[in-house]
């Protein structure tokens, strides 16, 4: 009998997908946990704990600043956004993808922060971000590319 095979091939293959969806579910929940818990560690300060997502390689590229490529230099970029005077940041995921080969994910989102200029005015803004997550040998994941820009005009710019 030929459908015998092609039957038992097909529940592998649904069985399959259950697994990979499920665990894709998994990762996404957890990537998203993982984000909500970062965004709430930069909000408290904690400098070490917040340069502690990254990922050994990680590269960070904040607004209007050359792209940080080393540990050393991901931890000035946040040394002086959180020694900001005034600073509030948080950001909020709205959208997870996890690779079909779950080592590699891409989070999108939006943030918040306010901060004083130099004068000591309070300055509100809000953006989008982008981070490229990937799933160490541990099992741990962590943020290899990060990226956020303003929705504001750029100073001297008009809406």
């Amino acid at each position: 009998m030929k459908t015998k095979p092609l039957v038992l091939s097909t529940c592998f293959a649904l069985l399959s997908f259950a697994f990979a969806s499920s665990a894709s579910e998994t990762d996404t929940k957890a990537l998203r946990d993982l984000d909500a818990q970062w965004s709430a560690t930069a909000g408290t300060k904690d400098l070490d704990k917040t340069v502690s997502y990254y990922s050994d390689d990680a590269i960070v590229m904040p607004p209007n600043a050359p792209s940080a490529t080393t540990k050393e230099a991901i931890r000035n970029v946040w040394q002086d956004l959180l020694a900001s005077a005034g600073l509030v940041i948080s950001w909020k995921t709205t959208k997870v993808e996890v690779a079909t080969s779950g080592d590699l994910a891409c989070l999108s989102g939006t943030y918040e922060l306010t901060m004083n200029d130099a004068s000591g005015k309070s300055v509100n803004d809000h953006g989008k971000y982008v981070e490229v997550w990937e799933k160490q040998s541990d099992g741990k994941w962590k943020c290899g590319t990060d990226i956020w820009n303003s929705d504001l005009p750029a100073p001297g710019e008009k809406k």
